[in-house]
């Protein structure tokens, strides 16, 4: 609702200065329509945030349950800036993906045994990438921003 306003409201935006009052009707539709759905979503998602109940070993414990999946575009990006064109990074990332999603073993440990990647990848280049450190770095910069 509140998206589907925005195009009207940029097409009035060059009829500001000079127009005629049939531009403004638009106007008197989009303005309560669009604030009272927004009000109505950020109190709703304002209740969400206060409500919430977070669990970080839980959060832990389900990404673990993946095998590494989570890092899987991380290795795809380091192959190709080492070299590896995008079509093969991408094989050798799925292949190995499936193969931990079918939880017969870690991503890691997977890609850590393919020849393929070990041709681009050091082993500890390779460890680096499964950091959740990387993933998690700016938290502490954007909290600060946004709750001061």
């Amino acid at each position: 609702m509140v998206r589907s306003a925005v195009v009207p409201a940029l097409e009035n935006v060059t009829l500001w200065h000079e127009r005629d009052i049939s531009h403004s009707s638009t106007e008197r539709y989009i303005a309560p329509d669009a604030t009272g759905t927004l009000d109505f979503a950020l109190n709703r998602m304002a209740g969400v945030i206060e409500q919430l109940l977070v669990y970080p070993e839980r959060m832990k414990a389900n990404l673990d349950s993946l095998g590494g999946l989570v890092f899987s575009q991380r290795i795809l990006l380091a192959l190709t800036q080492k070299g590896m064109s995008r079509e093969a990074s991408y094989a050798a990332v799925q292949r190995n993906a499936m193969e931990a999603w079918r939880g017969n073993a870690s991503l890691l440990a997977l890609c850590r045994s393919d020849k393929e990647i070990a041709e681009f990848l050091a082993d500890d280049e390779l460890g680096a990438l499964f950091d959740m450190r990387y993933h998690t770095k700016h938290v502490d910069t954007i909290f600060r921003r946004v709750f001061g």
